[in-house]
C-alpha cells in the first residue's frame, strides 16, 4: 500500500499534468492546472494589494505563461506550485512597474499645473516688461541687436556671427557686455 502524503500526491499529479502539456499540448491537463491554481493566484495577487479585476487578469496571464513555458519546468529544481508562484511573482512585479510608469511620479514638477496668475502677478510682469524694454533701448545698437537675436529670435551665437558677418568672439563679447549692463540696471529682475 502506497503511503504518500496528500501534498506529495498533488505534487506528483501536477508534475504529470505539466508533462502532458509539454509532450502532447494537453488542454485538459492545462484546464485541471488552471482550475487548481487560478483561485490561489487571484488570492495571492489580492494579498499583494492588486484590485480584484486586475488580480483576475494577472492570474490568467500567469497561467498563460505556464502554458507557454511548460517545457522550462524542471521537477528536480522545485515543485509545480513553487514554479507557478515564481512566475506569478514576476507577473505582479511587471504589472506594478507598468502601473507606476503610467501614473508617473505625481511630485514631478513637470506634471504640476502652472500656478494661477493673479492680477498682481500680471501687473508685475507688465512693469518688468516695460523696464526691460526701456533698458534694452538704452543699450548701444550693436549690443542690442545681437542680444535680441540670441534671446528673442533664439539664434545660436554661430548663427548670429554668420548673419551679421561679425567674428564669433565679438558676438559673444557684445552679448556678455549687454547682459552685464542689464544686470546692473535691472538688479534682481535680470
Amino acid at each position: 500500500m502506497d503511503q504518500t502524503s496528500p501534498a506529495a500526491q498533488i505534487r506528483d499529479d501536477h508534475v504529470a499534468l505539466i508533462e502532458a502539456i509539454v509532450k502532447h499540448g494537453d488542454r485538459e491537463a492545462f484546464a485541471d492546472l488552471f482550475d487548481y491554481y487560478a483561485p490561489k493566484l487571484k488570492a495571492y495577487y489580492r494579498k499583494g494589494g492588486i484590485e480584484t479585476a486586475l488580480a483576475e487578469d494577472l492570474a490568467q496571464e500567469t497561467m498563460l505563461s505556464v502554458w507557454r513555458h511548460a517545457a522550462k519546468f524542471s521537477p528536480t529544481i522545485g515543485g509545480p506550485s513553487t514554479w507557478i508562484f515564481t512566475i506569478a511573482r514576476n507577473v505582479m512585479i511587471d504589472a506594478l512597474r507598468r502601473q507606476k510608469s503610467r501614473s508617473g511620479d505625481l511630485s514631478d514638477p513637470s506634471l504640476q499645473p502652472p500656478p494661477i496668475e493673479t492680477a498682481d502677478d500680471l501687473i508685475d510682469a507688465q512693469q518688468r516688461y516695460r523696464q526691460l524694454k526701456a533698458e534694452l533701448s538704452k543699450l548701444p545698437d550693436e549690443q542690442a541687436k545681437v542680444l535680441k537675436m540670441a534671446f528673442f529670435d533664439h539664434k545660436a551665437h554661430g548663427e548670429i556671427a554668420a548673419e551679421t558677418g561679425l567674428p564669433l568672439g565679438t558676438v559673444k563679447s557684445r552679448i556678455r557686455l549687454a547682459m552685464q549692463r542689464l544686470r546692473t540696471e535691472l538688479g534682481d529682475m535680470a
